[in-house]
């Protein structure tokens, strides 16, 4: 008999189910991915949470017409499936392959491309507003987890909701954990609304009911059910505060149950939140058992769920530094917003566990918070990855800049981030934080000079920032105790006297490999690890200009406003004319795919770098030695 996934190529098939076959396809689904997901690689757990919720709202609402969003959208595995690409998810996150996250040029289904979290209510409202200014009847649905509504964005949107619409239908997906356990008054909140008994028993209840009784009956259970268990126990919900009718919480995995409760919300005419628990890495034990480990990650073995052992990553030696730093220096304090695993403060956090805090998904709120405590004497560290420090880019400015607060700002998967793609390449945070005075901005070439900086950065008197990238670290031993470095100071690698090969950061190896082919070619290269963006080692830059013929540049960011950048404003200050060859990114948004092969598709290799320079160097080329 034909599997029923195979059935499905587009929403208009699963409309075709009974409630048993869609129980059963949803089985087939979670086999599906925990199969396909053990080759590529991918967010495992977040699907296999949203199987049922993900199915009832395609058998309910018609996209592309109805607009479905979801926040962050990583979840969105299982939408890609019923609209049409189950034939390309082997290809997830693989290059040229379906991205990992919603985006909307891979198919009209995507209403709405995202890899952030805390958008999805604010965009879903303009939308709405749009359909009731255009005289449009289509729905409008935002799934959002729990996590994200201790983001900002969540509230400022909630805030706007009833004022500015008649008809959007958000949905609380409440499995507690974002990537880690979620954090705050928010989850707290949540958790004590669910797990009260007296609650639980109404909304069972009430479903029951819901599962048995169709048309205008459903309508008046759910608002008894709802206001009986208000009225005992929470005399102002939340989301009714900001005008959001509330319903639930219901199960999450009950498709029957669902599909009712969509029919039912789909005849309002009023903003309404729908609560659903639902169970992260549901079906898959591994998952269960390792909801951080799950909720992204490379191929697994899919009877085990074992991954082969990595390298120690960058994030990790950052956090194992840190410790060190801390043991040494109680000023020290470690801030993350939801991201303890991924920044490796997870490490951190049991040797000092009163001077790590996680402040959920609010990047904002992490920097100001750090500024409070730089203005009391601390030293705040806030790991942070590059692309979700842009959505702190003010209090960056005016908190912490602006007041010259010793804040230090390590901003992990600086550079390409591969098999995530452009929503988490850390391809800008060059451009947007060398223009801020007062910062100090440095990358290191290995894990040994990385431990140096964060050193370096307990010893200044304002903000600095670390830029560092994902994967594993160089390989080269840690000093027992990290030294500060002399600020802005390049460090020469090789001395030369025709070219002056300068390589940020990681791009150091790059650098490298350019002057031992430029020497083998009869050149003299200098090859430098500038160390310091920002100030940049003027000293050096004067030295090698009126020496060499050219300089070339090596960064892992997009050239405009990037180091190279950087590199030609100081010599056109000084006066000096020599060419400037810059490697990096173009202008554009960088698709994903494996980091050496887009390095190798866009420019960013030694060989590719050796062509272009070639003709700079004229006539400084050595003579062959001839034996007579």
């Amino acid at each position: 008999m034909a599997s029923l996934i195979e059935s499905i190529h587009s929403p208009a098939d699963l409309k075709k189910l009974t409630p048993e076959q869609m129980t059963g396809l949803a089985e087939e689904i979670r086999a599906f991915l925990i199969q396909t997901l053990a080759r590529t690689g991918g967010h495992l757990g977040p699907n296999l949470g949203v199987v049922e919720l993900t199915l009832a709202i395609h058998a309910v609402f018609n996209t592309p017409t109805d607009k479905l969003l979801f926040d962050v959208s990583h979840q969105a595995y299982v939408h890609k499936i019923l609209t049409g690409r189950l034939d390309r998810m082997e290809t997830i996150r693989q290059p040229g392959g379906l991205n990992g996250f919603m985006l909307r040029t891979e198919s009209a289904h995507d209403a709405y491309g995202a890899g952030h979290a805390g958008t999805a209510l604010s965009a879903a409202l303009g939308m709405a507003v749009a359909r009731d200014l255009t005289g449009g009847s289509e729905h409008v649905i935002a799934v959002a987890g729990d996590a994200a509504f201790t983001n900002g964005i969540s509230f400022e949107a909630l805030n706007n909701i009833a004022g500015q619409t008649k008809r959007l239908i958000v949905v609380l997906n409440d499995n507690e954990w974002s990537i880690d356990r979620n954090v705050g008054a928010i989850a707290r909140y949540f958790h004590r609304v669910v797990t009260n008994e007296h609650y639980q028993h109404l909304h069972a209840s009430a479903a029951r009911m819901l599962e048995r009784i169709a048309g205008k009956t459903v309508r008046n259970v759910a608002r008894r059910a709802e206001e009986a268990a208000k009225g005992l126990l929470w005399p102002s919900m939340l989301f009714e505060e900001f005008d959001l009718e509330y319903f639930g919480p219901i199960d999450g995995h009950n498709i029957p149950l669902l599909v009712e409760t969509f029919k039912f919300l789909k005849t309002l005419d009023r903003p309404v939140l729908l609560h659903v628990l639902t169970q992260k890495g549901r079906g898959f034990q591994p998952a269960l058992d390792g909801q951080k480990k799950f909720h992204g990650l490379g191929p697994y073995d899919p009877e085990t769920g074992k991954t082969s052992a990595g390298q120690l990553t960058y994030a990790e030696s950052f956090a194992n530094t840190l410790v060190d730093l801390a043991n040494r220096d109680p000023r020290i304090v470690a801030i993350t917003a939801a991201m303890p695993n991924g920044t490796g403060l997870d490490l951190f956090r049991p040797h000092h566990p009163k001077r790590y805090f996680d402040v959920g998904i609010a990047e904002e709120h992490a920097v100001v918070f750090a500024a409070g405590m730089a203005t009391q004497g601390y030293r705040p560290f806030c790991a942070i990855y590059s692309t979700f420090l842009q959505r702190a880019f003010d209090p960056v400015v005016h908190d912490v800049a602006l007041q010259k607060l010793p804040v230090v700002f390590c901003m992990d998967r600086a550079g390409l981030s591969g098999d995530d793609g452009p929503t988490h390449h850390g391809l800008f945070d060059i451009s947007y934080l060398r223009g801020i005075p007062e910062m100090v901005l440095m990358a290191p070439k290995d894990e040994d000079e990385l431990a140096d900086m964060m050193k370096t950065a307990t010893t200044l008197e304002g903000p600095s920032a670390i830029r560092y990238p994902r994967g594993p670290v160089v390989g080269v031993a840690r000093k027992p105790e990290a030294r500060a470095l002399p600020v802005g100071k390049a460090e020469v690698l090789e001395d030369g006297s025709d070219v002056a090969i300068l390589g940020m950061g990681p791009m150091v190896s790059m650098a490298r490999e350019l002057g031992e082919r430029l020497e083998r070619g009869g050149y003299s290269a200098a090859v430098i690890n500038p160390r310091f963006i920002k100030p940049l080692d003027r000293e050096m830059l004067e030295l090698y200009a009126r020496r060499v013929a050219a300089f070339v540049t090596f960064e892992d960011h997009v050239l405009m406003g990037g180091f190279g950048s950087a590199v030609i404003e100081a010599l056109q200050d000084m006066g000096l004319t020599v060419p400037v060859l810059r490697v990096g990114w173009p202008d554009q948004f960088i698709e994903h795919g494996k980091v050496d092969a887009l390095r190798a598709r866009y420019g960013l290799t030694a060989a590719a770098a050796e062509a272009r320079v070639l003709p700079l160097l004229g006539r400084r080329k050595r003579p062959t030695l001839v034996a007579s």
